[in-house]
């Protein structure tokens, strides 16, 4: 009866390991990979330049005075290549000195906006818009439409620029990349990339701890010390 016992469990946590083997080890890679990289750097901050100095205008008009009226809940203020806009409601820009409306932001202010966010060594090597993205996309999560503006280094630095109110949205590089793709096998969600509460890793998690309590109760069973204790 013992040895059919011990049969069972080794058997069980055998094919168990066998089975989360593969899944275990992208836990651990990945988490090393955490533990030794400095999340600053994978977003970008050592691309970005920190130093910008707000700008000051004059002439502002009066809200009232926009191109369509409009019933106002949300006011912004946006620098956009030296000209003052007001971003109204998170929808719409407006000039801040004739009221005209502004439909979006031209590839060359999305290019001076990234310019004036970014560390000035940096070349530029392509600028294009996006409209729409895959669920997995690194540019997942912010606004849409944006401009792409890509830079001339080793590490293929990204800067993306909202078109529609012509704010610096994020930096995506090679690390960052990886970070992603390793996030991705750890919280086990291949399709978005972001959801912590998939299934499959729920599944996991649980086979996961089945397996590591088989390893304890193998112990046990089949431990000389633990044996002797009914004879003592």
């Amino acid at each position: 009866m013992a040895k059919s016992k011990q049969f069972y469990i080794r058997k069980t946590h055998r094919y168990l390991g066998l089975f989360l083997g593969i899944q275990f080890l992208l836990w651990t890679v990945s988490g090393i990979y955490f533990s030794w990289t400095n999340i600053d750097d994978i977003h970008g901050d050592q691309y970005r330049d920190f130093t910008i100095q707000l700008a000051s205008f004059t002439g502002l008009i009066s809200s009232s005075k926009l191109e369509d009226s409009t019933e106002i809940k949300s006011l912004e203020l946006r620098d956009i290549n030296g000209t003052p806009y007001y971003w109204i409601n998170k929808n719409t820009l407006y000039n801040a000195q004739t009221g005209e409306k502004k439909n979006g932001i031209t590839k060359r202010e999305a290019l001076a906006i990234a310019t004036r966010n970014m560390k000035k060594n940096l070349t530029v090597k392509d600028i294009s818009r996006i409209d729409s993205i895959s669920k997995g996309h690194e540019y997942r999560g912010k606004l849409l439409p944006t401009y792409v503006i890509s830079y001339n280094n080793p590490k293929d630095v990204k800067a993306y620029v909202s078109l529609n109110d012509g704010s610096f949205q994020t930096v995506r590089h090679r690390d960052w990349r990886w970070f992603d793709f390793l996030w991705m096998t750890h919280i086990m969600d291949y399709d978005g990339r972001d959801n912590i509460n998939n299934w499959p890793l729920r599944i996991f998690s649980f086979i996961g701890l089945i397996t590591v309590l088989s390893g304890f109760l193998l112990w046990i069973v089949s431990s000389r010390r633990i044996k002797r204790l009914p004879k003592q």
